[in-house]
C-alpha cells in the first residue's frame, strides 16, 4: 500500500515543484530598459582597387571610373560613401536626441590625429528632391521575347582544383525566378547603421565635405554636443575600431588554377572573397555564361556578405566556415572559377557599443541611458582577375585622399542627349538584368 501511494503522490509532488519553480522565475523582476536620450551610429569604411563599395555597380563604379581617368582625382567626401564610395578611406556619422527630434545641425568633437579637428560640423539631410515628372511617351516599349540561352556557374571555396559536388549550375532557359533566388542566396546580418532622415543631424554635411588626409586615425576622445544632446556624450573610439588600412591583394596565374595573396590586416575579424565575370570558354559564341567563386566552405553567392556584418554572426560564420579566418592571406581559385570579372574582397572589423552610463547589474533598478553609440568598421577593395597586384585602373590603385581636387561637374541643366534612331534593332538579351532581378527577388 505506502508504495502505491507514493507512486501516485510521487508525480503530483513533481507537478507540484515544478509549478513552483515556474511561479519564481515568473515573479523574478525583469529589468526595465529605457531607449537613450541620444544615439548616434559612426561607419567607418576603407576602399581601395575600384572601391565599389557593397554594391555590384551604381555610383560606386561611376565615382571610381570617373577618378581613374582623372589619375586617381575623387570628389570631397558625401555621406553615403561608406556604402559605395571610391577608393579612400571614409567616414558616415548620424546623429539622434529625442530632445530635439528636429535638430537641425550639432557639432562632433575629433583628435587631432583625424587631421580634422576640432569639430565635425553635422547638419540635418536636405530634403529630398521630388520625382521626376512622368514623360508623354506613350509608345509601347519593344520586348524580345526570344528565349535566352547560356547558364549560371557557381564554385566555391579555397582549392586548386574543383571539388566534387561542384559545380552549381542555373539554365537561363529553363529556370524560374525561384530558381535564380535559390542560385543567388547568401547570408547577411547587417543591421542598421548611419542614415540620412530629417532631424538627424549627418557628416559629412552640405558645409562639411572634408576628406581624410593621409595616415588620419580617428582614435582618441570624440564628443557630441548640440540643442538637446546630453553633456555627457563624450566617449573614446580604441585602436581596433581606427581606419582600417586598404586590402591589396596580389594574383598570380598557375597552370591549374589562381592563388591570390593579400596584406594582413590587424584590426580584421575575418575575410570573404568573391568574384563574378564571364564564364571561360563561352567567349564568342551566342550564348551568355557567368560564373561566380565564393572563397565560403559552404554555397553562398556572397551577394549579402560585402557589408558589415554583426560580430556575433562573424564569429558563427568563421564556426561554420562560410569566413576565411584573420590569419587567413592565401586562397586559390580553380582556373574553371575564374571568370574574366570582377574581384572583391573584405575585412570586417569589429562592432562596438557603447552607452552611457553602463547597465545597472541588479534588475531591480531600471536602466536609463542618457546616450549609446554604434560604431562599424570594414575595409574593401574590388580589381579585376587577371589584373596585377593593387588591380583597378591606372591611377586609381591607392588613390589617396590628400590634395584631391572636385569631380567635374555635371552636364548644364536642360541639356538632353541625342535623339534615338527611328528604327528599333531588337537588342539581345543581356544576362547582367537578369542576375539583377534575381538578387532583387531574394528576401531581406
Amino acid at each position: 500500500m505506502p508504495n502505491r501511494m507514493y507512486g501516485a503522490i510521487a508525480p503530483l509532488t513533481a507537478a507540484a515543484v515544478l509549478a513552483s519553480a515556474g511561479a519564481t522565475a515568473q515573479t523574478e523582476p525583469k529589468q526595465v530598459v529605457k531607449p537613450p536620450i541620444s544615439q548616434a551610429w559612426i561607419d567607418v569604411a576603407t576602399f581601395s582597387g575600384f572601391g565599389m563599395g557593397a554594391g555590384m555597380g551604381g555610383q560606386g563604379m561611376m565615382n571610381a571610373t570617373l577618378g581613374a581617368l582623372m589619375g586617381g582625382r575623387n570628389a570631397k567626401a558625401e555621406f553615403g560613401f561608406t556604402q559605395g564610395g571610391p577608393a579612400g578611406r571614409w567616414m558616415d556619422v548620424t546623429l539622434y536626441t529625442s530632445r530635439n527630434p528636429n535638430l537641425p545641425e550639432a557639432l562632433q568633437s575629433v583628435p587631432e590625429s583625424t587631421g580634422l579637428a576640432p569639430t565635425l560640423k553635422l547638419e540635418t539631410p536636405e530634403k529630398p528632391k521630388p520625382a521626376p515628372k512622368a514623360t508623354d511617351d506613350e509608345s509601347p516599349t519593344e520586348i524580345n521575347a526570344e528565349p535566352p540561352k547560356g547558364k549560371l556557374v557557381m564554385y566555391w571555396g579555397c582549392s586548386e582544383t574543383v571539388r566534387p559536388g561542384q559545380p552549381k549550375v542555373v539554365n537561363l532557359e529553363t529556370a524560374t525566378l525561384a530558381e535564380f533566388a535559390k542560385f543567388f542566396e547568401s547570408r547577411h546580418a547587417t543591421q542598421r547603421g548611419t542614415h540620412a532622415t530629417a532631424g538627424q543631424p549627418i557628416w559629412p554635411s552640405k558645409s562639411d565635405k572634408r576628406t581624410f588626409p593621409a595616415g588620419a586615425s580617428i582614435v582618441g576622445q570624440h564628443a557630441f554636443s548640440g540643442d538637446g544632446v546630453p553633456e555627457s556624450f563624450k566617449f573614446s573610439i580604441p585602436a581596433a575600431q581606427d581606419i582600417m588600412p586598404e586590402i591589396k591583394i596580389k594574383q598570380t596565374a598557375q597552370p591549374t588554377f589562381v592563388q591570390l595573396e593579400w596584406n594582413a590586416i590587424p584590426t580584421a575579424r575575418a575575410y570573404f572573397l568573391g568574384s563574378m565575370g564571364g564564364l571561360p570558354g563561352s567567349e564568342g559564341k551566342d550564348e551568355a555564361g557567368m560564373v561566380i567563386w565564393t572563397s565560403s566552405e559552404l554555397p553562398d553567392s556572397g551577394f549579402g556578405l560585402f557589408d558589415y556584418q554583426t560580430n556575433a554572426a562573424v564569429d558563427k560564420w568563421l564556426k561554420d566556415k562560410v569566413l576565411l579566418p584573420p590569419t587567413t592571406t592565401k586562397c586559390a581559385i580553380p582556373k574553371e572559377a575564374a571568370g574574366a570579372g570582377m574581384l572583391r574582397a573584405i575585412a570586417y572589423g569589429t562592432d562596438l557599443n557603447m552607452a552611457y552610463p553602463p547597465r545597472p547589474t541588479d534588475p531591480k533598478i531600471a536602466w536609463e541611458p542618457e546616450w549609446n553609440v554604434k560604431i562599424r568598421v570594414k575595409s574593401m577593395t574590388t580589381t579585376m582577375l587577371g589584373m596585377p597586384e593593387g588591380g583597378g585602373m591606372p591611377g586609381a590603385e591607392g588613390a589617396d585622399t590628400e590634395g584631391m581636387t572636385d569631380a567635374p561637374a555635371p552636364p548644364a541643366e536642360g541639356t538632353q542627349a541625342a535623339p534615338p534612331p527611328e528604327k528599333k534593332k531588337k537588342s539581345k538579351w543581356n544576362p547582367l538584368e537578369a542576375v539583377k532581378e534575381a538578387v532583387e527577388s531574394i528576401p531581406h
